[in-house]
């Protein structure tokens, strides 16, 4: 059995089936793990959960912004944007069912290793390994509960960006889904910055990547990530990896084979 995890596909149903195909994927025996993301923005979001949906058991993933913004968007929360591209996803009839399938993942995913964590942005420099997987848990256990919609409206918004400034259940709730989800650059003191999308190169002088402040503790685990296509793979770091390369803006798709750490990619057709 072989594990891989893929980076953001957000709807490249066709990049991802031929990545697979180079890597000899196999359902009954293989695992293939997802970084967030899987939908918007892409051709066709609607055939690339089908198709993961199709691997059953053989699949899992963590949840990303996109992937959140779209539950919002079927509760009424939120309006898609055209470039979204969701438009066939949300006329599908099995909409509902693919929403609940959704909901099902969690924001970060502990490897067979028992030394390594999945999940889509990071993890918060201002945690510890215990708050960042009991603060997953109390964000997945809402995001599966029958008051979901609520939990949701409550999710947008840039403040508290800081661990040390959560006061209440729905404070807790934001922060955790913006460092799990959003997160690029923090300020020195590891709290949250919302504004910078570049490389660390191009980044303003007061902010710094998550994975460069992080904790003792957190320095001796290996963090798989996805989100941040600007980095196009490389933090510098042995035991942080990034698997965005921005398929969907016309770079590539990457995916990495646990156990070894081959890498393989595949072109974007855009």
């Amino acid at each position: 059995m072989a594990l891989y995890i893929v980076g953001d596909i957000q709807g490249c149903h066709k990049e991802l089936k031929a990545l697979l195909e180079k890597a000899k994927f196999d359902k009954n025996k293989d695992q293939l793990w997802s970084a967030g993301d899987i939908v918007a923005r892409g051709s066709d979001s609607l055939a690339t959960i089908e198709f993961l949906q199709s691997l059953g058991d053989s699949f899992n993933s963590v949840l990303g912004n996109h992937d959140l913004h779209l539950m919002s968007i079927y509760y009424g929360i939120k309006k898609a944007k055209k470039s979204d591209k969701l438009d066939n996803l949300l006329a599908s009839k099995n909409i509902n069912s693919i929403i609940e399938w959704l909901a099902q993942f969690p924001l970060m995913l502990p490897l067979p290793d028992g030394k390594s964590y999945l999940s889509h942005a990071g993890i918060s420099p201002q945690w510890t390994l215990t708050q960042a997987i009991e603060n997953a848990q109390f964000v997945e256990k809402r995001l599966r509960a029958k008051d979901r919609e609520k939990w949701l409206t409550r999710m947008y918004g840039n403040t508290p960006n800081s661990w040390h400034q959560v006061a209440t259940k729905t404070e807790r709730f934001r922060f955790t889904v913006n460092a799990f989800t959003r997160m690029r650059f923090c300020y020195q003191d590891g709290s949250l910055e919302f504004d910078c999308k570049s490389s660390p190169e191009d980044a303003p002088k007061d902010v710094k990547p998550w994975f460069t402040l992080l904790t003792e503790e957190q320095k001796n685990i290996t963090w798989y990530f996805g989100h941040w296509a600007a980095l196009m793979g490389e933090t510098g770091l042995k035991n942080i990896i990034a698997l965005d390369t921005g398929c969907v803006w016309g770079n590539h798709l990457t995916m990495i084979k646990v156990k070894s750490g081959k890498l393989l990619t595949q072109n974007s057709y855009l």
